[in-house]
């Protein structure tokens, strides 16, 4: 029952998905713009902890429930962690009502072709079969394009698909995350591949087998309509690759059904300097301004 109500959820719910998934490359910078400086850890396991605490933070707030945050991407760590006395998968659905998901993704292979395919996942069965007997009801797992390149885009696609495959046979959904970098010249050439090359891996899904999208913004508005309408597609989320929160909003609120994932727009202007009750206040702000232009379509 739970994960048909999940599922509901993230069809229809009326709010957005927060991403709270830095990894070992990006948990510096987000610690940073957190308030807190490289010199306050020495090593791995203390930095960890730290952006945990941040996490489990933002999750604990009263202003993170599920009526505006539908779901969550956590980090390996994060879902083998507790927040609130429990284990974070945990915590979010029966706590908070915020359905959870993982990143999967162990980081980027070289550009070459114009793209970055993802590295090989090892251990790839254990760590989904984990994350079922977690409570996890999807996974997260991120490619990069930057160029309008035919070939590399469509190996990452297909790449995507392949291990999303991987994914929706543990019973997972897997949130397909093909990323357009934001600043190259030729964005919207690549974006209009890449809507082909989607479409056609969509087309080959079976019935039964559904996946969701996670993509930049589009330079044209509404250009991922058709993946929205699409049958195998229980969501399309936008990532807000590097604008600010207000660009990003912006943008969103441009193109209809389509809803944020955010991550560093989401935590922007959070600081590990406030008191809970200007936290509060500033989390509660940022998730009305997000949670209204996913909505706003």
């Amino acid at each position: 029952m739970a994960r048909q109500n999940q599922a509901e959820q993230m069809r229809s719910g009326k709010g957005f998905i927060a991403a709270l998934d830095q990894s070992g490359g990006s948990t510096p910078k987000a610690l940073k713009l957190y308030g807190v400086q490289e010199g306050a850890w020495s090593n791995d396991d203390e930095m960890f902890a730290l952006i945990h605490q941040m996490r489990a933070r933002i999750a604990t707030s009263p202003a993170f429930t599920g009526e505006r945050v539908i779901g969550a991407i956590l980090f390996e760590k994060t879902m083998d962690g507790e927040i609130g006395g429990k284990p974070a998968a945990q915590f979010l659905w029966e706590e908070r009502g915020v359905v959870p998901f993982l990143k999967i993704d162990k980081g980027l292979e070289d550009k070459a072709d114009g793209v970055q395919l993802m590295k090989p996942i090892g251990g790839l069965d254990a760590l989904l079969d984990r994350a079922v007997k977690a409570g996890i009801f999807g996974t997260k797992e991120r490619s990069v394009i930057g160029a309008a390149s035919a070939s590399g885009i469509a190996a990452v696609v297909a790449q995507q698909f392949d291990l999303g495959r991987q994914v929706l046979a543990k019973g997972l959904v897997p949130i397909i995350e093909p990323e357009v970098t934001i600043s190259i010249a030729d964005k919207a050439e690549a974006e209009d591949i890449l809507l082909a090359e989607l479409k056609k891996q969509l087309d080959a899904l079976p019935e039964g087998a559904d996946v969701m999208l996670k993509l930049t913004l589009p330079t044209k508005a509404n250009l991922y309509k058709p993946l929205i309408d699409h049958p195998r597609v229980m969501r399309v989320v936008a990532l807000s690759g590097g604008y600010s929160r207000d660009e990003a909003n912006a943008l969103l609120a441009q193109n209809a059904g389509m809803i944020a994932s955010f991550s560093r727009a989401l935590t922007e202007g959070l600081s590990a300097k406030q008191d809970d009750a200007e936290f509060n206040r500033t989390l509660d702000a940022t998730i009305q301004s997000i949670r209204d232009a996913s909505v706003a379509g």
